[in-house]
């Protein structure tokens, strides 16, 4: 495994996730400038559902002195996250299931000065969601900062949805001619790999295909993240099928 080329896999996936978010570099953006506005330059951070590290390469990269906690249950991406910053002590790996009650005892440190995720909570439904944000508030420091910038839908809004939506897929279809690989089509390619072979396979076995949860409106996370204890909670950035949430414990 030590052969592997963990930064090229790493490199995939963002192409594959940007293929569906053209914005995302964006949303990475704009998330770290609020960490920085509000806990400074040099945070704990906790990389929720963190996958292969998207957060922690790009916080590493603009805040040296950071330090990163990533959580995940997908052995596959786990596996590219470790391969990827084996050897940076600056970043510490947890394998723990967010459904577990018992996850945040995984967790090497009792606070964090910002828990930060992308793209990865509308897995859970709302009632699932809702406790996650509590227990997401016990480990948020006073004065700290959560993020989520995820697929929140405005069932307010139909046409502008349906309009968004088509507009989208029409794009996404153009660039799916011209090569782009899609989620499945970069699964199928992991499950080919040596390193990750066995991995992809638990991976499937513990997901499945791809489900979404509710996906429910800003609304309603900045709503459920102030009842679990954050003192404001609203969006600081959107694009018209995404955004971006920070709560201020």
């Amino acid at each position: 495994m030590s052969d592997t080329d963990w930064a090229g896999w790493q490199q995939s996936w963002d192409r594959q996730q940007e293929w569906y978010m053209p914005d995302r570099e964006e949303r990475f953006r704009v998330m770290l400038d609020m960490v920085e506005a509000l806990v400074g330059p040099k945070p704990r951070v906790l990389d929720l559902a963190c996958g292969t590290g998207s957060i922690t390469d790009r916080l590493l990269k603009r805040f040296p002195d950071a330090v990163s906690t990533g959580v995940d249950l997908d052995p596959a991406l786990l596996a590219i996250a470790r391969g990827t910053f084996e050897g940076d002590g600056r970043v510490t790996f947890v394998t723990a299931d967010l459904k577990d009650p018992e996850w945040t005892k995984e967790l090497p440190y009792d606070t964090y000065d910002a828990v930060l995720t992308a793209t990865a909570l509308h897995w859970l439904h709302s009632g699932p969601l809702t406790a996650l944000y509590g227990q997401v508030a016990g480990l948020v420091r006073d004065g700290g900062v959560f993020m989520n910038a995820d697929h929140m839908i405005d069932t307010a809004t139909p046409r502008i949805n349906a309009a968004e939506r088509a507009q989208r897929h029409a794009r996404m279809d153009e660039e799916k001619a011209a090569g782009v690989l899609d989620w499945a089509e970069w699964w199928a390619l992991a499950a080919k790999d040596p390193a990750l072979a066995e991995p992809t396979a638990r991976r499937f076995e513990i997901y499945g295909e791809h489900a979404d949860g509710d996906m429910p409106s800003a609304g309603w996370h900045a709503d459920t993240l102030r009842a679990a204890g954050f003192g404001e909670a609203r969006p600081v950035w959107c694009s018209p099928s995404d955004t971006l949430l920070l709560a201020v414990k």
